[in-house]
């Protein structure tokens, strides 16, 4: 009886634990850190290998030099990587390739 218990104890904690891990998988919340000195009007996310930018995330937001702004980059495809791309103030622009969202929850905009 106290094995049966022992192992059902043991199947939800398992349970559990690759519950949370596909939780954690599933956050796609970037904060965008920006220590440019300019400020960032466009922000592009665009999963990685797509020849085309998606719609500028912030609108009608901007980051300010040492502002963060959080985005949930999650398009709903299931992917992990994505290609960023930011437009400054002065209208140059940084882009940088297969960031993996899944694994960070801040990435940093420097110059």
């Amino acid at each position: 009886m106290r094995i049966t218990s022992l192992l059902a104890a043991l199947g939800a904690s398992g349970l559990l634990l690759l519950a949370a891990e596909a939780a954690t998988a599933a956050n796609r919340h970037v904060d965008i850190v920006n220590k440019t000195g300019m400020a960032i009007k466009h922000f592009y996310a665009s999963t990685t290998g797509t020849d085309e930018w998606e719609e500028d995330i912030l609108g009608r937001d901007v980051i300010e030099h040492g502002e963060t702004f959080d985005i949930n980059i999650d398009d709903g495809s299931g992917a992990c990587r994505y290609d960023f791309k930011a437009v400054f103030e002065n209208g140059q622009s940084l882009v940088r390739n297969n960031v993996n969202v899944c694994q960070i929850s801040t990435f940093t905009y420097t110059r």
